[in-house]
């Protein structure tokens, strides 16, 4: 009798235990892909995880709105059937989703959820994984009434972490329009993420002031010994030959400027960028003037801030 009640207690065990092996646990905290799920549990593997990330969306005039902080974790559920992710924001606008791969259509079918409000029906999108990005659809108008998706890209996998993409597109894909974007990366490298915003928002700042004419903030964005390169100038060096130069500009007023990076790379407390620059100025005589340029710029970490150490830069001629 003992032996038939244990050969019944290891045989529940046994069944309880291969009906959760693949569930997160101690050794294997984002669960693990069950080798009886479709080959494509494996489209998410790269994400399987937790990342730190930055979120943007679009403001009601049409610009982006300010960088939001947020955590994204992906992990294997229903015993390594499906995917859970959710989504955890520094403005409490929290979001999930559970993510399963049907066999018969050859579709992801995502239904998504968030902490604005309960709802008895969630949205859900649709789509595969081609060419290394993950493409899910949605029907949705335009608010003129066109017919169209919802868009929904992540793209760039790697390692590292990824990028996603929120964007409303027509029926032929021919007119898109960006709406909600988020770049993240692994926990592990969470610290490069957030010194490119850093260096974006220094850049951000180095055009507000030039719009003010503030002439000290201006040379304050640059380490004491920098250097810099004008246009048909000989090298300018110092905080105070620096302010000089930028406070030296007459005739106009600037009304317009951006820096717009397009690669920034860090490497410690040194890093690197490039991009475009563009404005607008207006003359003493009430004429306006665009114009575009291109840029080099070699940032240090100075008591924690980015400064400018090397900025070379020259017009583009249209």
């Amino acid at each position: 009798m003992i032996r038939i009640l244990f050969s019944l207690f290891f045989l529940v065990s046994t069944i309880i235990w291969s009906q959760s092996e693949y569930e997160p646990s101690e050794a294997h905290p984002f669960g693990q892909p069950n080798p009886k799920a479709p080959k494509e549990i494996l489209d998410f593997a790269p994400l399987i995880g937790k990342c730190n990330c930055i979120s943007q969306t679009r403001n009601q005039d049409r610009t982006w709105g300010e960088p939001n902080k947020m955590t994204w974790e992906f992990k294997y559920i229903m015993n390594g059937m499906a995917i859970q992710d959710q989504t955890l924001k520094a403005d409490g606008r929290h979001s999930g989703s559970i993510r399963q791969f049907d066999a018969d259509s050859s579709q992801w079918y995502v239904h998504y959820y968030s902490s604005i409000r309960a709802t008895p029906v969630l949205s859900s999108w649709k789509g595969s994984k081609k060419e290394g990005k993950i493409i899910l659809y949605r029907k949705q108008k335009a608010p003129n009434g066109t017919d169209g998706f919802s868009k929904l890209n992540f793209y760039d996998i790697n390692d590292n972490g990824f990028k996603w993409l929120g964007e409303w597109v027509d029926t032929n894909e021919t007119i898109s329009f960006p709406t909600w974007k988020i770049e993240c990366v692994r926990q592990e490298n969470t610290e490069q993420l957030f010194d490119e915003e850093l260096i974006r928002a220094e850049a951000k700042a180095f055009s507000d002031a030039y719009l003010r004419q503030d002439y000290e903030a201006i040379a304050k964005a640059y380490t004491d010994n920098a250097k810099i390169f004008p246009t048909n100038a000989p090298i300018i060096k110092g905080y105070e030959a620096i302010k000089k130069r930028w406070s030296g500009s007459s005739g106009y007023t600037p009304i317009e400027h951006e820096i717009i990076p397009e690669e920034i790379v860090i490497l410690g407390d040194t890093a690197h960028d490039y991009g475009i620059y563009k404005g607008k100025n207006k003359n003493d005589d009430g004429t306006e003037i665009t114009y575009e340029g291109k840029y080099v710029v070699i940032w240090k970490k100075v008591d924690d801030q980015w400064k400018m150490y090397l900025d070379i830069w020259n017009r583009i001629k249209k």
